[in-house]
């Protein structure tokens, strides 16, 4: 897609176009025990979907507009790229702090740990046809990005974008706790899946920064994520591997980038020793006779530096 320019939403018209999302996402944890009659819409898959992430996609539409979604495939080559090295290097951060709080709820409250034993909700879910599971995954992945990315963090990219970091921040927080099932499975032991959801967020969101917009291979990296993790309900000694290797994969493109992009030293040049005195050096004028070298040296003195650009100084 191309560059072409789109007026910016109002700050009003987002503002409720994301509070309208979160409403749409967490009333499937409210709605149907407080108005049970609604119950069958969040027990069907597609009316749950068109409930969950229809009613965002409309408001964004509305509100905002495509604007923000304008480069969803530019650049997919490179974003290629910038996806696998973001997400790699901003899941073993997730991994790391999961490693962390572990080790901290371990000393305080063992139990609390015990709990992360237990399957989470969305594999629960997909018991019954895991399959369906590990392919539908990439369509939510896509819904999800161009929600969270493409739109509430999108947004940003447009109206401020010195401060893209910030929004990356608080964009991939809100991304995170949106998932308020593993709060309800977990207990406190929930804070290492936010901590990993809000490091996975911030991986695609740099990723779509430095990819100028594109939210194609962010919406397939989210449904490679999730689809690895639905797998290991039918390769179970396979499916972490796989989800393991592809963040491997990942922190290695993060590396090579980083090794190819730093600043490099110029390098030192060998010394050789200049020619002898009054002989004419290769490749110069003959009638120019060589200077010789001052006493102790063996090549040629240095050039004397040029004189300034800017007018003499006045004389007193």
């Amino acid at each position: 897609m191309g560059e072409a320019s789109y007026p910016a939403a109002s700050l009003a018209a987002y503002t409720t176009a994301v509070a309208v999302t979160v409403v749409a996402i967490l009333s499937q944890y409210f709605v149907p025990q407080l108005l049970p009659a609604l119950r069958p819409v969040y027990a069907g898959l597609v009316p749950d979907l068109l409930v969950v992430y229809g009613i965002p996609i409309l408001a964004f539409l509305a509100l905002v507009g495509r604007g923000p979604l304008r480069n969803y495939v530019a650049r997919t080559p490179r974003a290629a790229v910038e996806g696998l090295r973001w997400y790699g290097a901003m899941s073993v951060l997730g991994l790391v702090s999961a490693v962390v709080i572990v080790a901290v709820l371990n000393a305080i409250d063992p139990a609390a740990v015990a709990q992360l034993s237990k399957l989470s909700p969305p594999l629960v879910a997909a018991e019954s046809d895991p399959w369906f599971w590990v392919g539908f995954s990439f369509v939510i992945g896509l819904i999800e990005e161009t929600i969270f990315r493409g739109w509430v963090f999108g947004y940003w990219l447009d109206r401020d974008p010195a401060h893209w970091v910030l929004h990356a921040v608080w964009t991939s927080a809100l991304f995170a706790s949106v998932h308020l099932y593993y709060g309800s499975t977990y207990g406190i032991a929930s804070s290492v899946a936010f901590a990993e959801l809000f490091f996975a967020g911030l991986g695609f969101a740099f990723a779509v920064r430095y990819s100028r917009g594109n939210l194609l291979i962010v919406g397939l990296l989210h449904g490679a994520h999730d689809s690895l993790s639905f797998s290991t309900l039918v390769w179970k000694p396979w499916g972490a591997d796989l989800y393991y290797l592809l963040i491997l994969a990942g922190a290695i493109v993060f590396l090579i980038v980083y090794l190819q992009d730093r600043p490099r030293e110029t390098p030192m040049i060998p010394w050789e020793p200049g020619p002898p005195a009054g002989a004419t050096p290769p490749g110069t004028n003959p009638a120019i006779v060589w200077p010789p070298p001052p006493q102790g040296y063996d090549r040629p003195p240095l050039p004397s530096p040029p004189p300034p650009l800017g007018p003499p100084p006045p004389m007193g």
